[in-house]
């Protein structure tokens, strides 16, 4: 009796470690490349920042938003920059959208997951003007893709 109380409660236990390992469930519409492991890796302590004189809110020579300094949970306009990407007009951006306290995923593209770049501008190599909108408050990881790698993580308080 002692044998079988000791194995159910260790089958319990790896159970419950099995289930506190998971961080999101992955909705069906997202695209296939992007792995729940992207969002274990996030960097919560690394927010965004002001790059130069542009207004622009992002990650050094990586990427960021024109727009994100004004941030509304209505739809609004946020122009992507990305640096390091060759060849921008043949490029996919991928944007996802991680609510850090529901963890949940969400599009946050008006549009969907995907939009293609364009040129550079205001320094960066590539860029691309969209209409975005926030679903809830709260501090968003904007996971970014391009043609299916992972890219870059922007980190945003939104509130208001």
């Amino acid at each position: 009796m002692r044998r079988c109380i000791f194995f159910l409660t260790v089958i319990l236990l790896l159970a419950g470690c099995a289930d506190n390992e998971k961080v999101v469930a992955l909705p069906d519409a997202l695209p296939d490349f992007v792995q729940e492991s992207d969002f274990k890796s996030i960097d919560w302590d690394k927010k965004a920042v002001e790059l130069g004189d542009r207004g622009i809110i992002g990650n050094a020579n990586k990427s960021g938003v024109i727009g994100a300094d004004m941030p509304s949970l209505t739809t609004q306009k946020w122009m992507w920059h990305l640096w390091g990407i060759e060849e921008g007009r043949d490029t996919e951006l991928t944007i996802v959208g991680y609510h850090k306290d529901s963890k949940t995923i969400h599009p946050i593209l008006v549009d969907g997951w995907h939009i293609g770049l364009s040129g550079p501008v205001n320094g960066a190599d590539a860029h691309i003007p969209s209409s975005i909108k926030i679903p809830k408050p709260g501090e968003w990881a904007i996971l970014l893709y391009t043609n299916g790698s992972y890219f870059d993580t922007l980190i945003y308080d939104i509130n208001e």
